[in-house]
């Protein structure tokens, strides 16, 4: 089995998609695998593909019941041949260049920043790798003057809000929100155009998140960023997010803009979810949505729908036939045997129908500040 499974993702330039799910269910996979630092088994990854030719592969995909390539017919192979020109995963070319364009935070900064380096040279050391930027003047050029370096570097980090003594430091005599501002500096010093920002703010303090998440929709801004945000904190992806997909078991299970999955969640792992956001007011109460059971092992999943054996909504056709993700109204998809019937009836949702908490409203003001 595999650790992210038949998921079709598609970013488009500018937004923040947040992903959500439980430990273990593969959204450090899938942000690896969008900027291929780890090898798949299948698939493509296509960066700024033509619209017909990601329109036809999307087709493609959508009638593929087999994974027998041999067993398509003689156009879908032809699709499939053009499509592996523009892939990443399979050009060299392409894959180099997207190396420039796409990058990473990690989760841990202290076990991502080399100990035994300065922080000026673990920020300089994309740059002697790619070059410069060019709106830099250097036009990408590996070959870059010292002292041209040394005052970018030092550009960079005072937009993260450091100085120029803390260029001189290692990573050991920082906190854990300034360790994450050098990561953030390290990976946006070569402009790039695409960022996986997993869980960044999942070891600060809330004072401290609320600032970086400040920083990160600032960069954004400024830079024209695309950005793909893993959280298990749903404040945090609300506070974020332009479009949200749910995770489970290696599976998106719901996708939807932000509002929407948050007022009107289908899936009942996504109610379950948003049920558990506690409410700072002792005097309100929230049907909680507690669900049976513990999560599958990824190696040996059930067989059908993954979700079945803790469903409160499960029959016979949940564990034979796996649900695929379809779309229930605009921009909103499901994969769920009875989404348009769980979508159709409001009593089921009463327990989660209305998450606006405190807790949620005061990190969606905080990003505006």
């Amino acid at each position: 089995m595999y650790a992210v499974d038949d998921v079709n993702v598609k970013i488009y330039k500018g937004e923040t998609v947040g992903l959500v799910g439980e430990t273990g269910c593969g959204k450090t996979t899938l942000g690896r695998l969008l900027l291929d630092l780890i090898d798949p088994t299948a698939g493509v990854l296509f960066f700024k593909p033509d619209p017909e030719l990601s329109r036809k592969v999307e087709d493609l995909y959508s009638k593929i019941t087999t994974n027998k390539i041999t067993e398509l017919k003689k156009e879908e192979k032809e699709i499939i041949r053009i499509a592996k020109s523009h892939d990443i995963y399979r050009n060299k070319k392409l894959r180099k260049e997207f190396r420039k364009k796409g990058q990473i935070v990690f989760q841990d900064p202290v076990s991502s920043l080399d100990p035994r380096m300065l922080v000026k040279d673990i920020i300089a050391e994309p740059i002697l790798i790619n070059g410069l930027p060019p709106d830099e003047g250097q036009q990408g050029k590996k070959r870059v003057n010292k002292r041209k370096v040394e005052e970018f570097v030092l550009k960079t980090i005072s937009e993260m809000g450091l100085n120029q003594d803390h260029m001189f430091r290692f990573p050991h005599e920082f906190s854990g929100g300034q360790r994450q501002r050098i990561a953030i500096a390290r990976s946006i010093v070569i402009r790039p155009e695409f960022l996986v920002l997993d869980e960044p703010t999942s070891a600060l303090d809330v004072s401290v998140q609320a600032q970086i998440l400040n920083l990160l929709k600032e960069l954004q801004k400024r830079y024209g960023m695309t950005y793909l945000f893993i959280s298990h904190n749903l404040a945090v992806i609300r506070a974020v997010s332009d479009r949200i997909m749910v995770m489970y078991l290696g599976k998106i299970v719901e996708e939807a803009p932000t509002d929407d999955l948050f007022e009107y969640p289908v899936h009942p792992y996504t109610q379950a979810l948003l049920s558990a956001i506690p409410i700072p007011d002792p005097t309100k109460k929230r049907n909680r949505i507690v669900l049976s059971g513990d999560v599958p092992s990824p190696a040996n999943p059930p067989s059908g729908c993954r979700f079945h054996t803790r469903c409160r909504f499960a029959k016979e056709i949940c564990s034979q036939k796996e649900p695929k993700l379809e779309e229930i109204r605009e921009g909103h998809f499901v994969a769920c045997h009875f989404a348009k019937e769980i979508a159709e009836s409001e009593s089921e949702l009463i327990a989660i129908k209305k998450v606006d908490t405190g807790a949620l409203q005061n990190l969606s003001e905080i990003k505006t500040e």
